[in-house]
């Protein structure tokens, strides 16, 4: 693991020469994929790190991402906005992620989880666009560190009870009682906010709407995914409580989804529909794994990384509109084909692998949740059915009304994107649409996990 660490903490002294960084982000990425060639449980261990197959996902994603990141964000350079310290804030947040993704120990990736966070709330106070930021800032930092706490008090517990707190030498926890219940609740809350769960999801749309791309990329592409990875991590130690209280999880969260592709069906702000969008997708992936299904977890872990190059992407197509139209709102927006013809291309390719469209990794994810989901109650395919028809529903309604319709009268001009702009896009659809012919691999990594 110290291979990867190593070369991203040199990178941080080149932050002057953003070329620099920008290739050593593309070779760091492309170091990261040679490391996939092994068939064994864990690999790259010392130093309490080590990667398994999910790690191993979650951490290649992640470096993807900050590579896209850096891509996307020429205008930082261009205006000359504190690009060097942009650039050590973003490499920070890749060390951390990093750390969380291949910690073998709980309290070592509860501390790289937090540390997360401050990047983060620095990129969205520093770089943000609107006065706003600070609140959304708050937001996200009070949501998060709230339910935290008890986090750390449940691997302090966890400590005094087994003596260990490494994930391979934790004892399952059988005996259901009241102290338990408490210990249970108490371990898994901080993950469903980050993830983040329907009811605990008010942070995210303000923290995506003000946040510069760099931020709404990070977030969409990597940091939800931290919940999803630290529930995989801890629900091992809570597995017959948790199969208690499943009932509790996937019923919010299939209604949640329901509620929330409504509310995606009134947006009229772009990055707020796409960010409303990341919580009907998280709430599947939430019901796949609080079942403890293999089909469950495999189609869990496949949505959480077609939705981070997803999501990602559409964040950054609607960057691109903001820069030039200077506008989010999609009553404004209108008619882009004729503005901004060439980009109607990426923008269809986008929202229909949005709504889970052939061959995009989101559609063989949102099968092995769907089978999983039903063959564990026949009652969730009603959730499902509303849930699919409406997310095709919002994709639709986003791409028709950006795309189509009579453009606003002070638009009159052609205004395609750069080749650097293509290039990002490309590197989003490519890995999402392309990794679908090799799901025997995906489908092997999880039954050997």
């Amino acid at each position: 693991m110290l291979k990867l660490i190593f070369p991203l903490i040199l990178l941080i002294k080149f932050v002057k020469n953003w070329k620099s960084v920008q290739v050593g982000l593309g070779v760091l990425s492309g170091l990261t994929g040679l490391l996939c060639f092994h068939s064994v449980m864990m690999y790259n261990i010392g130093f309490s790190l080590g990667l398994d197959y999910i790690s191993y996902l979650m951490v290649y994603l992640s470096v993807w991402v900050m590579f896209l990141i850096v891509m996307a964000s020429q205008r930082v350079k261009l205006t000359n906005n504190f690009s060097s310290m942009f650039l050590v804030v973003n490499l920070v947040l890749l060390l951390s992620l990093f750390l969380a993704f291949s910690s073998l120990n709980y309290l070592m990736f509860y501390i790289s989880f937090e540390i997360s966070l401050i990047p983060t709330l620095i990129l969205i106070l520093g770089w943000g666009y609107q006065p706003e930021r600070i609140q959304a800032g708050v937001y996200m930092l009070f949501y998060t560190l709230t339910l935290s706490l008890p986090l750390l008090g449940s691997f302090l517990y966890m400590y005094h009870k087994d003596g260990s707190l490494m994930f391979i030498l934790g004892k399952p926890m059988l005996e259901v009682s009241y102290v338990t219940v408490i210990w249970y609740f108490s371990s898994v809350m901080a993950f469903l906010v980050k993830l983040p769960m329907y009811m605990f999801h008010l942070w995210l749309p303000k923290a995506h709407v003000e946040a510069p791309v760099a931020g709404s990329m990070i977030l969409a592409g990597v940091l939800l995914k931290l919940g999803g990875y630290g529930l995989i991590r801890v629900l091992v130690y809570f597995q017959k409580m948790s199969l208690s209280f499943s009932w509790l999880w996937v019923s919010v969260s299939l209604v949640g989804g329901v509620l929330m592709s409504l509310l995606c069906l009134r947006q009229v702000d772009m990055k707020s529909l796409i960010a409303y969008s990341s919580v009907v997708h998280m709430s599947m992936v939430l019901a796949g794994l609080m079942i403890f299904s293999w089909w469950g977890l495999m189609g869990a872990v496949v949505v959480m990384v077609g939705h981070g190059l997803c999501s990602s992407g559409l964040f950054c197509l609607a960057n691109m509109v903001y820069e030039r139209i200077g506008s989010r709102s999609l009553l404004i927006s209108k008619g882009l084909l004729s503005f901004m013809p060439s980009m109607g291309l990426w923008w269809f390719l986008l929202v229909v692998g949005n709504m889970a469209a052939p061959p995009s990794l989101n559609l063989f994810g949102e099968i092995s949740l769907i089978v999983s989901l039903v063959s564990w109650s026949n009652l969730s395919m009603l959730s499902l059915v509303l849930l699919s028809f409406f997310s095709a529903g919002y994709s639709l309604y986003m791409y028709s009304l950006s795309q189509h319709g009579v453009f606003f009268s002070g638009l009159y001009s052609c205004s395609s994107g750069k080749v650097n702009e293509y290039l990002v896009l490309f590197l989003h659809w490519f890995p999402l649409n392309v990794l679908i012919l090799n799901l025997n691999l995906v489908s092997g990594i999880m039954y050997l996990v």
